[in-house]
């Protein structure tokens, strides 16, 4: 790749460099374009095919570990293992475990764990792993049924546990040294941004932010709409675009100049794989129907970093009637079905909760009471499913006067504007209030609350009506669903995210939830209660 492919847009000698590419590109033939494209794609099939299948190896490794270790300590298998199916014969330890981390690796691949989006990123990848290792549980168990195996039940359990948690463990350091290679650009697809200097800046931070994502900025494309023609025009304001991009990125890209006729290929030329579209660019329109056309037709993927309520988890069909095209989307976790499936969850979860949490739950109602006499719980109105008011159960952990004197330190703290209002040092906080919101054993009475029905064990945190009152279009979508006692803001910061941040994580909340991405939402509640990130 010369410096002829883009310019840099940081010197008055670099207009007639931007007219360079544009003759090379046209007098290219077909035959050469399509050759470049091949090498770059053969390059990056060659590094995905070999990371993936050294994950793979590793992997099947750990089952083969997991499982040798598992049946050498547990001396209750009888050993050598036999089929009684199929005129009965010894089945050999070395090839069941072979077979077996196969099967394994297999039910990874079709869960997704394989995917390039998915090695890098610790959250997506243990949910996967979990999955697939629930399915290889499923497989084997209907292979020692075929075959009759003189394999206890229990001994699979504790193999497919090993084998969970030694993969879980192996992928922590694997993801740290694919992090580290992505950051040295290596197994990275290579992006050009398109977009408004603002809006490529913001995606430069976006993917600065996440190192888990294997896009890798080579250049950028500025571009504007004519609200005269309609029409996507080239953005010439170079200077506010290298400022904004030094700002976001660290250091300048080579700019690339939008065009009509040539610039898919001037982006080959730029080696890239992947054409990231910030703004401007609007889909169903025209101006992006022409512009992905030009982009796939040389084999470029366009990527979105779309808006938290956008169309993440819908289920999509396409129906052409007529030379018309229809299409019809739903978000599939809102059947009556699910729903109640996910309302039966919450009563076995709170009703298994609120025995369980007795043993803390009565000592920390007695310190309470004895610590200035007030009331044990602090009821307040909070907004629920749909605008609904209901009342919300806590323990006090705060002095009684404590919603008095909200108004005041949110005024000398700055956060007025703030939908949740969250300050270190807080002076309203009681000694054992320090303890219970430290460990978040203030919240256990909102499993009551989950019991009548006016919460969810997983959800949104529900807003004050003040909040609510102030809550935008995009915000307000959050309440859609019911508010829940833990959620994506709990497990990912807590109170050190941004307003922004959080704002993000409960709205996208409404458009993927599951019950089993709930569960993962619970265990890494654990964690985040245990660490204390962000717990003040």
């Amino acid at each position: 790749m010369g410096s002829e492919s883009f310019t840099n847009g940081t010197s008055p000698s670099s207009a007639p460099r931007a007219n360079t590419p544009r003759t090379t590109a046209a007098h290219r033939t077909d035959e050469q374009l399509s050759d470049i494209r091949q090498r770059q794609l053969s390059h990056v099939m060659y590094w995905r095919f070999f990371v993936n299948l050294a994950l793979m190896l590793i992997d099947a490794a750990m089952f083969i570990i997991a499982g040798a270790t598992v049946i050498n300590l547990y001396h209750r298998q009888p050993m050598p293992l036999y089929a009684d199916r199929f005129g009965g014969f010894e089945f050999d330890l070395s090839a069941y475990l072979t077979l077996a981390a196969l099967i394994f690796v297999l039910c990874l691949h079709a869960v997704g764990v394989y995917h390039r989006h998915v090695m890098g990123d610790g959250y997506q990848l243990n949910s996967l792993l979990f999955i697939g290792t629930v399915q290889t549980w499923g497989v084997l168990c209907a292979v020692c049924f075929v075959f009759d195996l003189s394999l206890y039940f229990s001994t699979l359990c504790l193999i497919m546990a090993a084998a969970g948690v030694l993969t879980l463990l192996e992928r922590i350091v694997m993801r740290r040294i694919i992090i580290r290679t992505r950051e040295k650009g290596g197994y990275a697809y290579g992006t050009v941004v398109v977009g408004s200097p603002e809006g490529i800046a913001r995606t430069l931070r976006f993917l600065a932010r996440r190192d888990q994502l294997n896009y890798r900025p080579v250049a950028v494309c500025p571009v504007r709409l004519d609200e005269r023609t309609g029409l996507v025009e080239p953005d010439h304001d170079l200077a506010t675009l290298n400022d904004v991009v030094d700002a976001a990125w660290g250091h300048t890209l080579p700019v690339i100049q939008y065009d009509d006729h040539t610039l898919a290929e001037r982006f080959v030329d730029a080696n890239a794989q992947t054409v990231m579209i910030s703004d401007v660019l609007r889909r169903f329109s025209d101006n992006f129907n022409i512009f992905s056309a030009r982009m796939e037709t040389l084999g470029l993927e366009i990527a979105f970093i779309a808006s938290a309520a956008d169309t993440t988890n819908h289920e999509i069909q396409v129906r052409s009637i007529q030379g018309t095209t229809i299409i019809t989307q739903r978000l599939a976790q809102y059947t009556p079905a699910r729903t109640i499936v996910k309302r039966l969850f919450d009563i076995v979860v709170s009703s298994i909760a609120i025995v369980l949490s007795l043993i803390i739950t009565l000592p920390v109602a007695i310190a309470i009471k004895l610590t200035d006499g007030g009331p044990v719980f602090y009821k307040q109105t909070r907004i629920g499913l749909r605008g609904k008011p209901f009342e919300m159960l806590k323990f006090r952990s705060m002095v009684v006067n404590a919603d008095a004197l909200k108004a005041k330190l949110a005024a000398e703290t700055g956060q007025k504007d703030r939908f949740i209002f969250k300050m270190k040092d807080d002076p309203r906080i009681t000694k054992v209030g320090h303890f219970i919101r430290r460990f978040s054993i203030d919240e256990l009475p909102q499993f009551i609350n989950v019991w009548l029905g006016d919460m969810s064990v997983v959800g949104p945190r529900p807003p004050l009506p003040e909040e609510y009152a102030r809550y935008n279009r995009l915000y307000a979508t959050r309440m859609l669903v019911k508010p829940g006692i833990t959620g994506p803001w709990q497990v990912s910061g807590r109170s050190d995210l941004s307003a922004e941040e959080s704002e993000a994580l409960d709205v996208a909340y409404v458009q993927s939830w599951s019950i089993l991405g709930d569960i993962v939402l619970l265990f890494r509640t654990v964690g985040a209660v245990l660490s204390h990130k962000g717990a003040y």
